[in-house]
């Protein structure tokens, strides 16, 4: 393919995935954003130099676009997610974050006690009308599609508690092993009827679970290969039975268990929080990017909010030269684009993944 053949966003990321050149880099925001005081500066910024506005900017260039059916479910009470978990604001500044603020499993002491839990059912969501968000999706173009949200780990220690959780694992076993086994039954099933739906609309679905921190893995390989990862194996099955490819995410130092991740069934792992201890760009591409993609990246920690408009170039293009090359790579920042960031660092970033080709 040469340089200057004009893809489609579905045809570059699928290409990409192939581990073959496109004509750019692939551009995506996956589990990432812009939270809103930093979207209100690049807007402000956007609008004053170059007469768009954010949303409009973004659309001409990402390339990965969410989709999702209707809820059609119970109503639920402020603040209360499908699994009876309730989030409440914190304030961190300019903006806020909604925080846990009940557990409704925290006092279960046995997997019977599961039963008495209000669960959800994939009966809560209209399935059909993913044809309509697929449709508004692609209305200006070709785009690579994707559905969510497969945390299973998440979903249950949301539920239970995170030390609870880990707890658990150690002292009660049976109980954890039941309630990660009960969220991803509804995680296949749900992922299942949008992509039965979807009939090859959608190529990628997002996973989840953090199982790494700034210094490393939050559970020991073992623990995570016996409660967590059978699930996951489970629900990447059912994926690929639709020819769709599998974005896991996680923060922190996951490489120790990056082997694990690709034997479960991943396709890119996504986040890529290269402050944290142990991860490094060039080892990645070196020791696993035969057998995995890879997507973000961009410090969302460190170049983006403190590091100069040159600092985020360089970033970036070292990013697209080592992920980049043969392939197997999609840019974005590593998560949230946080309040106080320079608007014109989030600029230099997408400025520079639109024109610079890896070597």
């Amino acid at each position: 393919m040469t340089v200057g053949a004009k893809l489609s966003s579905r045809e570059r990321v699928r290409l990409a995935l192939a581990h073959k050149t496109t004509d750019r880099i692939p551009i995506a925001m996956v589990c990432a954003g812009i939270n809103p005081p930093a979207a209100g500066a690049v807007d402000e910024l956007l609008q004053r130099t170059r007469n768009i506005n954010l949303q409009r900017w973004l659309n001409s260039f990402i390339d990965i676009r969410g989709v999702a059916p209707r809820y059609i479910g119970p109503p639920l009470p402020p603040g209360e997610d499908i699994w009876g978990v309730r989030r409440a604001p914190v304030s961190y500044g300019s903006g806020a974050y909604d925080e846990i603020a009940g557990y409704p499993l925290a006092e279960a002491q046995s997997p019977a006690d599961l039963a008495r839990h209000p669960w959800p059912t994939t009966d809560w969501f209209d399935y059909p009308s993913l044809l309509n968000s697929i449709a508004s999706a692609q209305a200006d173009g070709e785009h690579c599609l994707m559905v969510s949200n497969g945390n299973i780990f998440e979903s249950a220690w949301y539920m239970r508690g995170f030390e609870r959780l880990l707890l658990d694992f150690a002292i009660h076993p049976d109980l954890a092993y039941a309630l990660l086994e009960r969220v991803a039954d509804f995680h296949i099933m749900h992922f299942r009827r949008m992509l039965e739906v979807a009939d090859g609309a959608v190529d990628l679905t997002f996973t989840a679970d953090d199982i790494a921190g700034q210094r490393g893995l939050l559970l020991s390989l073992d623990m995570w290969e016996r409660f967590i990862k059978p699930h996951h194996v489970r629900l990447n099955k059912t994926i690929h039975e639709f020819g769709v490819k599998v974005i896991y995410h996680s923060d922190g130092g996951v490489t120790r268990a990056v082997p694990g991740l690709i034997d479960m069934g991943i396709d890119v792992l996504q986040a890529l929080q290269f402050s944290a201890r142990g991860m490094d760009p060039a080892s990645l591409k070196r020791d696993f990017g035969d057998r995995l993609c890879f997507e973000g990246g961009v410090s969302v920690q460190t170049t983006l909010p403190f590091g100069t408009t040159d600092a985020v170039r360089s970033e970036t293009e070292m990013l697209i030269s080592v992920l980049g090359t043969d392939g197997g790579y999609i840019l974005g920042p590593s998560h949230a684009i946080q309040a106080g960031t320079p608007p014109e660092n989030v600029l230099a970033m997408f400025d520079t993944a639109l024109g610079f080709y890896p070597h």
